[in-house]
Parts: structure tokens; sequence; C-alpha cells
């Protein structure tokens, strides 16, 4: 793969090798962020945004459910024109978008002031800042140029730091989250090193590799990993343009684990990826390994990843980070260019024509 700038016209080799410099950055970009209210009294969070702008939101709901201090925040990640109607002045609405364009935002956007003052955005710019800086909501600006499943950093660290500055986690939770994000900053410029090798020892290649000319499903426990889950199938779908699907546990084993008996000569073309925490509940483990037993000579390959690092969220974006970089050498592996997104952008063009 020393060619590797002949597939990868776009580099995202550089833009996922920025990852600490995209860290620091983003956290930044919060410390200089005035928000202007107080969060303490907040339980209700609704996150407006599509495709790689929501998923931030995403993030952070798994991580506050599963972070005592934050878990009494009801989080919803809202992917429409229109708005939950239990929104009132006491619900924080946070609009996603990195463009500023997403006509799906801008709706939700105009729909929540109508329902609360406590409304901010996170943007380059576009539409949604014009309208924000019109109507004195405060925005956190982020940098552009990338496409927004590559600004998973920026949607996801401001968005929590302020979220964390302003009132909304206990003490416990704002000093677990900084010391998790401490954590993953020391580590960062060790991953890039070991994910962004073209050599055949990283772990990265040596996973695409198993996916290469197979269809990957995704299992992991809810709460936690799920949206990690979510971004393992979304990344390899954008990036590797292959088809990826996958559940959650315990849920998936009261229905599609029966699925999994035909068509039997198909079955062979699937690798089962298990993403696994040391904080899942000790009863999913006799289920991995029930499931492995059960479905070990179905599919092709079955294959097994957990993080290691003390605290929760470093776990988290680790092991995102490890799939992204999965998911990119994939794309080289398939000759793919990891950055257009060509039937999304075909879709987009025959959907302004309907």
């Amino acid at each position: 793969m020393t060619d590797y700038l002949n597939i990868d016209k776009s580099n995202m080799h550089s833009v996922l090798s920025a990852f600490p410099n995209q860290l620091e950055e983003a956290i930044n970009i919060a410390e200089n962020f005035d928000l202007g209210f107080d969060l303490s009294d907040i339980r209700d969070i609704v996150v407006l945004g599509m495709g790689g702008s929501a998923i931030g939101g995403d993030i952070i709901r798994s991580y506050c459910e599963a972070t005592p201090g934050a878990n009494h925040l009801r989080i919803k990640i809202n992917r429409n024109y229109t708005i939950p109607k239990y929104i009132d002045e006491n619900t924080l609405v946070i609009c996603s978008s990195y463009s500023g364009n997403t006509e799906e935002t801008i709706s939700g956007f105009l729909a929540a002031l109508e329902k609360t003052k406590k409304v901010f955005c996170i943007s380059t710019g576009g539409k949604l800042s014009e309208l924000a800086s019109e109507k004195n909501i405060p925005v956190i600006t982020i940098p552009g140029g990338l496409q927004p499943r590559c600004a998973i950093v920026y949607s996801v660290f401001p968005v929590l730091l302020t979220l964390v500055r302003n009132g909304a986690f206990s003490e416990e939770a704002v000093e677990v989250t900084l010391a998790a994000i401490n954590e993953l900053g020391e580590k960062s410029e060790k991953l890039v090193k070991e994910y962004g090798s073209l050599e055949e020892n990283n772990p990265t290649i040596q996973i695409a590799k198993q996916l290469l000319n197979k269809i990957t499903i995704v299992y992991s426990a809810s709460e936690l990993l799920d949206t990690i889950n979510l971004r393992w199938r979304g990344q390899i779908q954008e990036n590797a343009k292959a088809l990826a699907f996958g559940n959650v546990l315990p849920e998936m084993n009261h229905n599609e684990i029966n699925g999994w008996q035909n068509p039997d000569d198909i079955l062979k073309k699937f690798v089962l990826v298990f993403l696994q925490d040391p904080a899942d509940d000790n009863r999913l483990q006799p289920r991995y390994a029930a499931m492995e037993k059960l479905l070990g000579d179905k599919v092709n390959t079955i294959i097994k990843i957990e993080r290691k690092e003390q605290y929760a969220l470093a776990r988290m974006f680790t092991l995102l980070y490890f799939g992204d970089w999965v998911s990119y050498h994939l794309a080289l592996l398939y000759g793919e260019d990891p950055t257009p997104i060509p039937l999304i952008t075909r879709m987009k063009d025959l959907m302004s024509f309907a």
C-alpha cells in the first residue's frame, strides 16, 4: 500500500492522522465558547442533526447514559424536520450541522426557538449560523473543509465540554470526563503511529483484510458501545463503500440470532465483529460465548475487539478511532477512495428533482 495516494486521492490518511491536533483544537474551542446560561437544572436534551453531524450527539448520549453524575440527563437525537412535542422551556436543544445548511436541522432549529430559549448551535457556518446570529443564539464554530464524518472530534468534545463547564454534570462526572479526555490525549500520538502505519503488522490492516470481500456484522452491548457499533458500520459503508450491518445485545439474542440459519450458502460471506468493553454487564459474557459456539461454524470469521483504557470515554473513542482506520484500510484494499460518497451525492441530486 505504499502508493496509497493513488487511491486515497483526497488524502483522508492525513485527516485521520490529525486526530491529536483535532482533539487539542476542539478542547480550545470549548474553552473559548461562552454559552451564556446555566445548565444545572437541565434534565432533557434534544440534539438536532443528520448523518455525520448527528453521531456526535449519539456518542454523548451513550457516554452520559453510562456515567454516574451524567446519567440523569435524558438525551434524544432528533433526525427529522419536526421536533419532539415535549420540548419546553426546561429543555436544552443543541443544533448540529457541520455545513450549516442541513434542511432538517434548520427546520428543527426554527421550531425549537418557539419552545425554549435554551438553544445553542455547532457548525462551520452556513445558513444555521446566520440564523443563530440574527436571533442571538450562541454558536460553537468549528473548522470547515472536512467530510462531516471526519469531524467527529469537533462534533463531540466542544459540546461535551460545554455540558461539563456549565453545570450539567455532577462534580464526580466532571472529574471523570476531564480525566478521560486527558488519557485520550496522552495516547493519541501513539494511536496515530500504530493505526496509520502502512506496515502489515498494523492491527487495523489485519482486520481490514479479514473483512475484505465479506459482509461485516457488528455486535455489541447496548448503552456504552451502541453508538460505536453504529459508527463502525457507517464508516465501512461510507469509506469502504461496502455493506455492513449490526445489532446490540441482549436484544438480538431474542430475535435476530434465530435468523443465522438460512440461506446456508450465503452465511460464509459474513464476518462477525464483537465490540466489547470491560464494563459490560457480567451477564453478557455467557451470551457472547454462546453466540461464538452457535455461529462459529456458520460464518467466515469472528473478531473480538476490546479496549483497556482506564476511562470509559477514552475506551469509546479509541475503539471508534480503531474502526475509522479499519474502514480506511478496507477502502484501499477495495481500491476505493475513502472520501467521496457517490451514491449519497447522487441520492441528494435525485431528491432535488423530486
